[in-house]
């Protein structure tokens, strides 16, 4: 009955308390740990983590509240008005201490050898809050080692510190019970749920979340040191989703992805198929220009391509094609485009690449692709799809064609007279191809893409591009020179300004670097 409907909830009236000495005001609801991050104040913790419920368990963030008899976990604590808190008292300083040497009790000494090292939480708890010799004479509990959680996890049952954050990832994230804790007491340990193996689509994240160096994963471990590694903000190329990640590269090649916390795309997390993607960036690359199966220079590979898009150009434009991928950036996209429209005069502009793959309600996309939301924006209603372009091919319509990026399948290309292509990685369209130009991948470039929630997001140069590898936009406008054109591009910043400018759909997008929180890692940051 209408009677019986509820108003909907107001604004949360603010509450105003004490933090050291010093008053403040936070929106009801807050936890004393968020009220204290909000204004600077470091309350330590291990079990807690923004995108997980508290449990309390690790008592690292005790703090003192006036008028309660003992130190209480400021995790689980909301605030309230007129509280008074203290998180730095005498009493608080030892009982953390207290709960630091507890924690370190029964942990080995692993850290000349532990993948963690670096970027270890417990590491930096006991620099931060205790620095003492252990008063151990020892003899500490032993567990086992390099235990096999499953296809991507490795386990050390004696550094786990018993947070349950890897349990709470599974549970809450993934929605898998995999893990749980078995036996009491200095004898409780982590491991997998009766009949099961840590092999959810989302088990990396166990390792991120992970404070100390518990749970490694099997393709990190072992190959390089955490500062060593350099840090560059970007987006996952996996699918439509559009994680926001960070690349963590040395010497020029990429050792690991790393979600990157985004509230309203992927907040904490990415999936395991997305984190391996950078695998191919290294794998059968595409590294200098080729001109009818040999290596060539570039202005030679240019000048042999305007040479034959011209002549097909000239003498029938309906019959020449240009295919754009969907693995793309914005401004790869928007210049050739933009050399199809003015400078090859063609109305065939198709777009392709990966076919559709699994997905789920989590993360995942179905479209495999990274910015497909990005190319019809600005490819608008004109493109032609994949199954045109191998109809047109089948039946002769086309003569020449310009492929531009990764396209799987794209049909029969032995028919044509004339074929360019541009691409990463060698294949077939490359051998069939009379001239091929190297093109650099997504973790090379700067860039954007536009998930499919049409939020254009920003990428940014971790390494440097494979070989003579380009981005696509600079090869655009070399090739647009080559064919006559006046325009220029200097950086992609460029390409993308104007994109902005005449897409109206873009107009609101931002250029601007992102925010890098860096209290959740450790890495070397750039970008």
């Amino acid at each position: 009955m209408a009677g019986d409907r509820q108003a909907p909830p107001g604004p949360r009236a603010n509450v105003k308390m004490v933090i050291d000495g010093q008053p403040h005001e936070f929106p009801a609801g807050l936890t004393i740990l968020e009220a204290c991050q909000r204004v600077g104040i470091v309350v330590p913790f291990f079990c807690w983590h923004p995108g997980l419920s508290a449990p309390a368990v690790c008592r690292q963030c005790l703090v003192e509240i006036k008028g309660f008899p003992k130190p209480i976990p400021s995790c689980y604590t909301p605030v309230a008005d007129k509280m008074e808190i203290s998180t730095n008292s005498p009493k608080v300083l030892d009982v953390r201490r207290q709960m630091l040497e507890f924690t370190l009790l029964n942990h080995p000494i692993d850290c000349p050898i532990c993948d963690k090292a670096g970027e270890c939480m417990l590491q930096k708890h006991y620099f931060d809050w205790d620095a003492r010799f252990a008063r151990n004479d020892g003899s500490k509990v032993r567990k086992a080692k390099v235990v096999d959680l499953g296809r991507h996890i490795v386990l050390d049952q004696e550094r786990c510190i018993l947070c349950t954050r890897c349990i709470r990832v599974c549970n809450e994230v993934a929605r898998q019970a995999d893990l749980v804790m078995a036996f009491r007491g200095d004898r409780q340990l982590l491991t997998v749920a009766p009949g099961r193996r840590l092999d959810n689509p989302y088990s990396l994240n166990t390792v991120d979340v992970c404070p100390v160096g518990a749970l490694t994963a099997k393709d990190f471990r072992f190959s390089m040191r955490a500062w060593e590694l350099w840090a560059t903000p970007s987006v996952c190329p996996g699918c439509a989703t559009g994680c926001n990640i960070e690349i963590h590269s040395a010497r020029d090649v990429i050792r690991r992805l790393i979600p990157r916390p985004n509230p309203a795309v992927n907040k904490y997390w990415m999936c395991d198929e997305g984190r391996l993607t950078y695998r191919r960036v290294h794998q059968d690359r595409l590294v200098a220009p080729m001109v009818a199966g040999a290596p060539a220079s570039w202005d030679a590979a240019l000048g042999e391509a305007a040479r034959l898009l011209a002549s097909a150009r000239d003498k029938s434009p309906s019959t020449l094609g240009v295919v754009l991928s969907t693995q793309m950036t914005n401004e790869d996209l928007f210049a050739f485009t933009r050399l199809a429209a003015e400078h090859l005069r063609t109305e065939r502009v198709y777009l392709a690449g990966a076919p559709e793959g699994w997905c789920d309600d989590i993360l995942v996309s179905a479209d495999k692709n990274p910015n497909t939301t990005g190319a019809k924006l600005i490819g608008g209603l004109t493109l032609r799809t994949a199954t045109d372009l191998k109809q047109d091919l089948e039946t002769g319509v086309l003569t020449a064609l310009l492929l531009v990026g990764e396209a799987d399948a794209v049909g029969s290309l032995g028919s044509l007279q004339s074929l360019v292509v541009l691409t990463s990685h060698q294949g077939a369209p490359v051998a069939a191809a009379q001239v091929a130009l190297p093109l650099a991948m997504w973790a090379e470039v700067d860039g954007s893409f536009t998930n499919r929630q049409g939020k254009v997001q920003r990428l940014h140069a971790a390494i440097t591009p494979a070989g003579q590898a380009r981005p696509g936009w600079a090869i655009a406008a070399r090739l647009g020179q080559a064919l006559g054109a006046a325009w220029r591009y200097a950086n992609a910043k460029q390409v993308f300004s104007e994109a902005c400018e005449k897409i109206m759909l873009m107009s609101g997008a931002d250029w601007g670097k992102p925010e890098i929180p860096v209290q959740l890692r450790f890495a070397n940051s750039r970008g």
